[in-house]
């Protein structure tokens, strides 16, 4: 008798609590309506690249994450390519080798570029790849051009050598400054009071159209390519993303935003269509940094 009161004590105060559970995410599909993890899924098991927008500093992307390409792997196996913009160009023989198993953790995290929330958000990523034989690609500029790029324009990437294109896409890019994105960008460093706004556009372009050339040399048709990049640079369904289409007006791409909103009810204005799918985050979740 008394097993079953505490039984049923138990099960009353599991239901109060889900019940009053606050959501840790919602989907919101292109149309603003509500989705499921499933549906994303879904769309990302018949495309050719994924770009999925994270705020870096969030655990619920990162989390996410590392879901999508588990349950993708269950599905592609070999025909699964990673990619990353936390990860310069110039880095990809360090990453090949120790992939290859050509040196030790310890040597290759003292030898990478690696951002400083990398043990706790993106190490899984690059140990889920080495687990499973996987590729995983540094798709982004290396920072020292960008910032050349931001100083003086895309002009002075001519100058440099050889090797160092090498690590570039084709010159010269092209560049649409009339991009949503773009334009904001400029705008904002204005209000924030910034002087040196002439390039700053062309150095968040830069980094968007190298991404995008290291995506397209290392998909081909049959293959999956899961990017994760910060959501601003797929947002709107430009950055990454118009580079790509440039590149390959064929190709099926799923563009993941993320946002951050007070509550998850319905998909603020500010969000809306920012990609195919939009997860959505309390704006007073744990940050990792």
């Amino acid at each position: 008798m008394k097993r079953n009161l505490l039984l049923l004590i138990a099960v009353f105060i599991l239901g109060i609590a889900m019940k009053s559970d606050n959501p840790a995410y919602k989907v919101f599909n292109l149309k603003g309506k509500d989705a499921e993890y499933k549906d994303l899924l879904k769309v990302a098991l018949e495309s050719d690249i994924i770009l999925f927008g994270e705020l870096h500093n969030s655990p619920i992307c990162h989390w996410l994450e590392l879901e999508l390409l588990t349950d993708l792997y269950a599905e592609k196996k070999e025909n699964l390519v990673i990619g990353a913009e936390m990860f310069e160009s110039d880095d990809q023989l360090i990453i090949d080798e120790y992939l290859a198993g050509k040196m030790k953790e310890k040597n290759f995290e003292a030898e990478v570029k690696l951002w400083d929330n990398y043990k706790t958000d993106y190490k899984p990523l690059m140990a889920f790849a080495n687990e499973n034989k996987l590729p995983f690609v540094a798709t982004n500029i290396p920072r020292r051009y960008a910032a050349l790029v931001n100083k003086r324009g895309f002009e002075a990437l001519d100058s440099l050598a050889a090797e160092a294109k090498s690590y570039l896409p084709p010159l010269p890019v092209a560049y649409d400054s009339e991009l949503k994105g773009y334009k904001e960008l400029v705008e904002m460093m204005k209000e924030a009071g910034g002087h040196d706004t002439l390039h700053i556009a062309k150095a968040q372009a830069i980094k968007d159209a190298t991404m995008s050339y290291f995506i397209l040399q290392n998909w081909k048709a049959g293959k999956t390519f899961i990017h994760y990049n910060g959501t601003y640079h797929s947002n709107n369904f430009e950055g990454i993303y118009w580079y790509l289409k440039q590149g390959n007006p064929d190709l099926r791409i799923l563009t993941i935003a993320s946002a951050e909103q007070d509550t998850l009810d319905t998909l603020a204005t500010e969000n809306s269509k920012l990609a195919d799918f939009t997860i959505c985050i309390p704006a007073n979740m744990t940050k990792t940094y």
